[in-house]
């Protein structure tokens, strides 16, 4: 890729390895051994979701997941034609824009179902949401028999549930698993599509894989947790260096002076701040830190609306210089105790943050250039 000073590089910048989203995908899939419905809500996770979906295509996906109405229909002006599962409980007040787009709506109670079931001309698929612990919407998984008679229609398509806590190996994984089966077994019909394992769940045994698994943050390089693969990594962040300037011994930096250069230093602006996504907090907990020129360089003071610094010291850097946030060192310069990269899991430690929550804040302002 080209490096330049004008247009979406001048000032901060998002890197999308799309190759990348595809093989995260491949090792989904390859481990649960059946298809995938990625979650691609949020804009993909903030890479996204028209890029990434059309890149997907190469793995042929049974459909996509996302989150409101809007974020569906934006697939289908992109060109999606595959099913596309919006996951948000819905009243009848949304029922025509779900006709409109062609979009799967998630029900979770007998009235919503008799609802768009009923609708003249016959009503498109739909899925039920089984609550087997998460305890946020859907039916609960002994309370069916309140949905069963209203389930006995040819649009129930599917049924899945969400688990809290795939990502630890804590048990519970199973006994939501079991409590899924216990509640699909009192259905009338068995729907054609189960589906209850996220990015942890697809890759921790294919006992959860059923009909379909639903991959959300190992597509886009988040760690799913211990003792499980690591998936590739997929996006970097990167900023200029847009001012260099000497500190003295006392002096402060940033908003509040809440930090103070303890010796005589060199401190580098960069061209990104809250407005971006990054934390305020991000250069007073004494861990965040860039790569630039091939060192780790601590983030310092109170990061600002559009700008952070960085102490560099005696290292030479001039305006115009990118540093990186997020991935590996631009150039792939091998930098000073880290590697050469910033892990995506990392950066949301420093944070203190959930890396599909670091993904989903970086803004809109950042271009995202794909590679």
């Amino acid at each position: 890729m080209i490096v330049s000073i004008s247009g979406p590089k001048s000032r901060a910048w998002v890197e999308v390895d799309l190759a990348a989203v595809v093989d995260n995908a491949r090792t989904v899939a390859r481990r649960a051994g059946t298809r995938l419905l990625p979650m691609v809500k949020a804009n993909g996770y903030g890479v996204g979701a028209a890029a990434v979906c059309k890149a997907l295509e190469a793995v042929d996906p049974w459909g996509y997941g996302v989150a409101t109405v809007d974020e569906g229909a934006d697939l289908r002006a992109a060109g999606i034609t595959r099913p596309v599962v919006v996951f948000m409980p819905i009243g009848p007040a949304l029922f025509e824009e779900f006709e409109r787009f062609r979009l799967t709506p998630v029900l979770g109670d007998a009235g919503a179902i008799a609802g768009w079931t009923a609708r003249e001309g016959g009503a498109r698929p739909f899925h039920l949401e089984i609550d087997t612990g998460m305890g946020r919407s859907g039916v609960r998984w002994d309370e069916i028999a309140c949905v069963r008679d209203a389930l006995d229609t040819p649009a129930f398509e599917g049924c899945y549930t969400q688990f809290h806590s795939a990502d630890r190996d804590d048990g519970s994984i199973d006994v939501q698993t079991e409590r899924f089966r216990q509640a699909v077994a009192q259905l009338k019909r068995r729907p054609a599509l189960l589906h209850v394992a996220n990015s942890a769940g697809a890759l921790r045994d294919r006992r959860y894989a059923f009909d379909l698994v639903r991959p959300g943050v190992f597509l886009y390089g988040g760690s799913p947790g211990a003792g499980l693969p690591e998936p590739r990594p997929v996006v970097s962040v990167r900023a200029r260096v847009v001012s260099v300037r000497h500190v003295r011994a006392g002096e402060s930096v940033s908003y509040g002076a809440l930090w103070t250069a303890p010796r005589q230093t060199t401190v580098a602006t960069l061209g990104i701040g809250y407005a971006d996504g990054l934390r305020r907090s991000l250069g007073l907990s004494g861990r965040g830190a860039v790569l630039l020129r091939g060192r780790r360089c601590p983030i310092i003071g109170a990061v600002t609306m559009d700008l952070c610094m960085v102490e560099v010291e005696e290292l030479r850097v001039q305006v115009g210089d990118v540093a990186t946030l997020i991935g590996a060192a631009e150039g792939g310069e091998r930098g000073e105790g880290g590697g050469g990269a910033i892990t995506l899991e990392e950066f949301a430690g420093w944070a203190g943050e959930l890396q599909r929550a670091v993904l989903t804040s970086l803004g809109p302002r950042l271009p995202r250039i794909y590679d």
